[in-house]
């Protein structure tokens, strides 16, 4: 198996941003910030948290599927959320609900804004492929 394999999503951000959406190095995959981009690239849900959070959720697992990984092989995430404080138990239930009884290391962050007006999500994510599936 190749020890270096770029995925991505083939968004006009990527090429307008300089980016790949995750890259693979060895048996770890690195997983830049998803947010709730559609398939054409367009963001979507602004203001909506509830509806952002599934839809980064849904491009987390595009990711994952791609390099035929599960959940229970993140290992690291780090969440950046505006207005955090007022969003924490929603932030808490979307983790809860995402993985289960699997329990990563996790940073949550709050931030001012995120690139997108409307932004209030963004989540990155280290895997190892090592792990059980």
């Amino acid at each position: 198996m190749a020890t270096h394999d770029v995925f991505n999503h083939h968004v006009p951000a990527e090429s307008d941003f300089g980016y790949s959406q995750a890259i693979r190095s060895g048996d770890l995959i690195h997983v830049s910030g998803q947010l709730s981009l559609d398939e054409t690239g367009e963001f979507r849900y602004a203001g909506d948290f509830a509806a952002q959070l599934e839809q980064t959720y849904i491009n987390l697992d595009k990711v994952l599927d791609h390099y035929g990984v599960t959940r229970n092989q993140v290992i690291s995430q780090t969440l950046y959320v505006v207005n955090l404080l007022q969003r924490a138990a929603a932030t808490a239930e979307g983790n809860l609900a995402y993985f289960g009884d699997h329990r990563p290391v996790s940073t949550v962050l709050g931030v001012t804004e995120l690139t997108f007006p409307g932004q209030v999500i963004e989540i990155s994510f280290i895997v190892d492929t090592k792990l059980p599936a």
